[in-house]
């Protein structure tokens, strides 16, 4: 099926139709940078610059970095606070003139990975975890999608993601063994929790994967995503094929 994948962000929002049977992408993914903290009404019409770029008709599914319960955001963490408490389904909805099915941006990038890509086969318990800005996460079991936002989780007293998201490496100019340590100590106690049998690690540092993960001792198999900068647009896709 085709559906058009868009991922919001914090710098630019992205999209590109995908066929659902495969992940692929079906044109070039056209990209539209958003400087500064867009208003909701302004992302909208990014998003609906998406569509008409695409001059698309069809199913749109939207990834958001957000706590989204049913259509409403609950949570905005790097965009503009007046997302919070809007109902982001009616928003894009009207602005691209049709319905669309939003997604928190981790859970659309593991339901890529689990479909296409590092956890593709795999039916056990599988953990996400994406390393940018912040920490977005994904839990999956036999194939399901359970939302999360463990990135929130206390670590030596403090957010995590204010310790490990790979934006913290930068800011902190850490070497990749210092930067690595936090993140061992984070997966460890996701482990005690949640006992993930596969750990995908995803976010563009992903693709450094291996300065950093001879430095990871967990239990679990670990695995770098495959996607990279693609996995949310196929994930947002796939999530407007289940919804549709």
């Amino acid at each position: 099926m085709k559906i058009l994948g868009i991922d919001i962000g914090g710098s630019a929002v992205k999209g590109a139709p995908v066929d659902t049977r495969n992940g692929r992408l079906l044109a070039e993914r056209y990209r539209i940078p958003t400087p500064g903290r867009l208003t909701p009404a302004r992302m909208a019409r990014t998003v609906a610059g998406i569509a008409a770029h695409f001059n698309w008709r069809g199913p749109i599914g939207i990834g958001f970095p957000g706590v989204i319960h049913g259509s409403r955001i609950l949570t905005s963490a790097n965009l503009n606070k007046r997302f919070i408490g809007c109902n982001g389904g009616k928003l894009f909805a009207k602005a691209v003139g049709r319905r669309v099915a939003l997604i928190n941006d981790a859970a659309a990038a593991g339901l890529a990975e689990m479909k296409f890509g590092a956890g593709r086969n795999f039916n056990g318990k599988a953990l996400l975890l994406t390393l940018g800005t912040g920490i977005g996460s994904a839990l999956f079991y036999r194939g399901v999608l359970i939302p999360c936002e463990l990135g929130h989780l206390p670590v030596n007293g403090k957010s995590a993601e204010k310790l490990v998201a790979a934006a913290v490496k930068e800011k902190k100019n850490l070497s990749w063994q210092a930067w690595a340590r936090r993140l061992d100590k984070f997966i460890r106690v996701l482990e005690k929790i949640l006992w993930p049998e596969l750990i995908i690690i995803g976010g563009g540092v992903s693709a450094k994967h291996r300065k950093f993960f001879k430095y990871l001792a967990p239990r679990a198999k670990l695995v770098p995503a495959e996607f990279l900068n693609q996995a949310g647009i196929v994930g947002a896709a796939l999530w407007g094929e289940q919804q549709k």
